[in-house]
């Protein structure tokens, strides 16, 4: 039998923390959601000023980081270098902005951030992961 860890409500809270502080600090209007490891939905936050439509691409970006077990960057770098069949993946947005919680070695969830330029969505999210990483 194998053990793993799991991502917890106050790990949740303290991503969402720590992102939604990076993003004030910048002023970017995002939204963060939080998944576990199987891509579902444990927090969601669309601070003022983020279009609606931030909150289901924020869910997206972590659901992909989760499942894929990497960057949902790494999807966006493909598509861009000509792997146009990844935009038809299912279960996948080849958007930067999505990034793997990832605890004793093991990827327990994920972070995803929509609203801003790709390098500020992932700057947010790996705000939020370092709150529980470090």
């Amino acid at each position: 039998m194998q053990s793993k860890a799991v991502i917890s409500l106050e790990a949740v809270q303290n991503i969402l923390n720590a992102a939604r502080a990076e993003a004030q600090r910048n002023q970017w209007p995002v939204t963060i959601a939080v998944v576990d490891d199987g891509g579902h939905p444990l927090g969601l936050l669309r601070l003022d000023g983020c279009a609606p439509i931030g909150a289901y691409i924020a869910a997206e970006k972590a659901r992909t980081a989760a499942l894929g077990r990497r960057e949902s960057a790494g999807y966006e770098d493909m598509v861009n270098g000509g792997r146009s069949a990844f935009l038809s993946a299912p279960i996948l947005t080849s958007l930067a902005g999505g990034v793997p919680v990832i605890i004793e070695g093991q990827v327990v969830g994920a972070v995803g951030v929509s609203g801003v330029k790709p390098d500020q969505d992932v700057q947010v999210a790996k705000a939020g992961v370092l709150a529980v990483a470090a």
